[in-house]
């Protein structure tokens, strides 16, 4: 018998003072059998970073041709792909051909990762690359409920994430690009 996804319920006040989005959105995200606590942690922090009424959770993990998240037209073409972790160049060279605009949130040890990756998808023109720390996103999804109310302040590329548990800050760095 396969392993279920697991069901998370989000409630997410964003305040996105650098695009100036003011939202309080509810939802639900599936975690993958196989999906980390900090890859779910990353989509979400994705889908703050990039926030707007046509983005939507892809089936990652599951379906290969779809990215984390993407926002698509009204016509079906993708507008925005956004990738989490650490894809390969042929990858995001793949991404870059199917939308207009890629993004890719990065996280864990990058330092192998990046001297393989960077210099072969720094030609790409639609592709920027975000990083996050691991100290800060470990702390982030310890013990992550399965019902969040996270509160996300977003001022000058950094997130304030609040929850039941605290205060964290989440630094981003950029190695390609700008949000």
């Amino acid at each position: 018998m396969a392993l279920q996804a697991t069901p998370y319920k989000v409630e997410l006040n964003l305040t996105d003072l650098d695009r100036g989005v003011y939202e309080n959105l509810r939802f639900t995200v599936a975690k993958h059998p196989s999906e980390t606590e900090e890859r779910l942690g990353v989509r979400l922090i994705a889908y703050a970073l990039w926030y707007n009424e046509q983005l939507a959770f892809g089936r990652g993990l599951s379906d290969v041709d779809e990215p984390a998240l993407w926002e698509k037209s009204l016509d079906g073409r993708v507008l925005h792909w956004i990738e989490v972790g650490q894809p390969d160049a042929e990858r995001l060279t793949w991404c870059s051909r199917r939308a207009e605009r890629v993004s890719l949130v990065a996280y864990g040890n990058l330092r192998v990762w990046q001297g393989k990756v960077i210099d072969a998808v720094k030609g790409l023109k639609n592709l920027s690359i975000a990083t996050i720390d691991s100290e800060s996103l470990a702390a982030l999804v310890k013990d992550l409920p399965r019902s969040l109310q996270w509160g996300v302040m977003i001022s000058d590329g950094t997130l304030f994430i609040t929850d039941e548990r605290g205060q964290f800050e989440v630094k981003l760095g950029w190695l390609l690009g700008e949000r």
